[in-house]
């Protein structure tokens, strides 16, 4: 295939059953944190693609977050990959959900759900935030504490950031152990809950927010910070919410 490598799987971690972090040796062209590139596997009446982001920073090797999509094909083939086996991996990588197109702003909310999470990982373990923005605040919602990915990672980063990087953790489906939040970010935002554990308050003045995940969860998410005066950031309209679509 044009434009394609053959990539190695080098190591995997599993979250949860269904949910891994692959890790894939594979020389690729540079990228910025918060692109996606393709993976792909020949399988039985075809090649099967689909896109990823990197959860890596550049320079170090490639992470992606991968969950079994339902009636898919692709990611139980993946996710079924042990070291040492091929993967396809697109060479150039793709796409304008990074901090470049961010406009300024004081505070950065990072908002996923799922598999969201890794574009966020790419852009903090990069440290590119931590020049321009007083505050970041990391809201990872999923449906149990083990679909949470890397968040012990995810604190220790926190504590070296300490007073800069805040963590959000919620489930949706089992009881919030302590520390946790319970109930889909949406309905978190809409009750107060969110910014009352984040310890700040979304603020059209002060406040950008990035939303990865779940298309419903955007939907609904854009249209709740529309209510409060936070608009769809465009580069010919400037405003406070950046969207990536998964699936």
């Amino acid at each position: 295939m044009h434009g394609w490598l053959e990539g190695r799987l080098t190591d995997r971690r599993e979250w949860a059953a269904g949910l891994a972090t692959l890790r894939v040796e594979a020389a690729i062209e540079p990228f910025v944190p918060g692109q996606f590139t393709n993976l792909a596997l020949e399988l039985p009446g075809g090649i099967e693609r689909r896109s990823y982001s990197m959860a890596s920073p550049p320079g170090q090797p490639l992470e992606f977050l991968v969950t079994t999509v339902e009636e898919g094909r692709l990611t139980p083939a993946l996710l079924a990959l042990r070291p040492g086996d091929s993967v396809l991996v697109e060479r150039k990588p793709q796409g304008f959900f990074t901090l470049g197109w961010v406009p300024e702003a004081r505070e950065l909310w990072l908002v996923a759900t799922g598999t969201g999470l890794g574009p966020f990982l790419s852009i903090l373990k990069s440290g590119a935030p931590w020049p321009r923005f007083e505050r970041v605040i990391l809201v990872h919602a999923a449906r149990d504490p083990a679909h949470l990915a890397h968040r012990d990672e995810l604190r220790e980063l926190a504590d070296r950031r300490a007073g800069q990087l805040q963590l959000v953790f919620a489930v949706t489906r089992e009881a919030a152990p302590a520390g946790m939040l319970h109930g889909r970010v949406t309905t978190l935002l809409a009750d107060g809950s969110l910014e009352r554990a984040a310890g700040r308050s979304l603020d059209p003045e002060a406040s950008h927010v990035m939303l990865c995940g779940n298309p419903a969860m955007i939907e609904e998410m854009t249209a709740l910070l529309a209510a409060r005066g936070l608009r769809r950031h465009r580069v010919r309209k400037p405003g406070h919410v950046t969207i990536e679509k998964y699936w």
